[in-house]
């Protein structure tokens, strides 16, 4: 099964109330969306987060091939061997994720614009916003 995983993070303050969202697709249809609040985090860790929880739902779904699409340039580059991890909070995050993709027999992990990214990016921000009330 081959699949495309649209992950975000979102923090209101850096740090300050995060969330993440994540949208699964195949063959350009959702199989699996979810959304949820963090806490008090930083915008990366929301951003990771997003990924490791969308990552874990391509596992139950059984995906083969997961093509990861995010907006963070800072993670992608970071789990792309661009950018060392030099923020020790995110090294357990980077390190399980790193974890996580290995379990795919194929896998990739790029950088998309913000505009391309809007599903999860909403999924994220509606989290907040349900939490606020």
């Amino acid at each position: 099964m081959k699949v495309e995983l649209f992950c975000d993070g979102a923090s209101r303050g850096n740090p300050g109330a995060g969330s993440y969202g994540f949208v699964i697709l195949q063959d350009g249809e959702i199989v699996s969306q979810n959304g949820a609040v963090l806490g008090v985090v930083t915008n990366n860790v929301a951003e990771y987060q997003g990924l490791l929880e969308g990552l874990k739902a391509c596992q139950k779904l059984g995906a083969e091939s997961v093509v990861v699409k995010s907006d963070s340039e800072l993670m992608v580059r970071q789990l792309n061997g661009q950018y060392k991890v030099r923020t020790p909070h995110l090294v357990p995050l980077f390190q399980e994720a790193v974890k996580l993709l290995k379990t795919f027999p194929e896998f990739k992990v790029t950088h998309v614009r913000r505009e391309e990214n809007k599903l999860a990016d909403a999924l994220a921000n509606m989290a907040l916003d349900n939490a606020r009330r």
